[in-house]
């Protein structure tokens, strides 16, 4: 599983490390191979285990392509995604057209969310967390039936 938030550097040619600490696991898991996709609700990108993206792909294939919502997501989801292989030095390269979807330049954040990573700009990383910050603040959030029950 993956938590925590990391910090990371884009090289010139569009490439990340992942962090030493993952790398194992993402070796004996996957034999480095990951799948790097859009996120369709926020400036970031999803970068998926190769497992955990065939889970997604086997929910992505039970959806209508006659049904223009479900079409629609099979079509950002599936054709943003992109084959990521880690090399020998534990770093993968992000295609030009995901950079630009999420503004990612020099500076990243590399976010664990349990079975994949999100991959954030460092700005618009804190600008997320200080608005989500802000919400969790304010008293008058109803909570869902799943968080009524949750503690910490």
């Amino acid at each position: 599983m993956f938590r925590g938030a990391a910090a990371l550097s884009l090289d010139d040619k569009g490439r990340l490390a992942i962090p030493s600490k993952y790398r194992k696991s993402l070796l004996l898991d996957c034999d480095g191979q990951m799948v790097c996709t859009i996120d369709i609700k926020q400036p970031c990108l999803l970068l998926y285990p190769l497992p955990q993206w065939q889970l997604i792909e086997q929910k992505l294939t039970t959806l209508s392509s006659m049904n223009p919502a479900e079409r629609r997501l099979q079509r950002l989801l599936l054709g943003h995604a992109e084959d990521c292989q880690m090399d020998k030095n534990g770093r993968i390269l992000i295609a030009p057209t995901l950079r630009q979807h999420a503004d990612l330049s020099k500076k990243i954040m590399i976010i664990g969310q349990l079975n994949k990573f999100e991959l954030w700009s460092e700005a618009a990383w804190q600008e997320q967390i200080a608005a989500d910050m802000a919400a969790e603040q304010q008293d008058d959030l109803a909570l869902t039936d799943r968080l009524q029950d949750f503690s910490l």
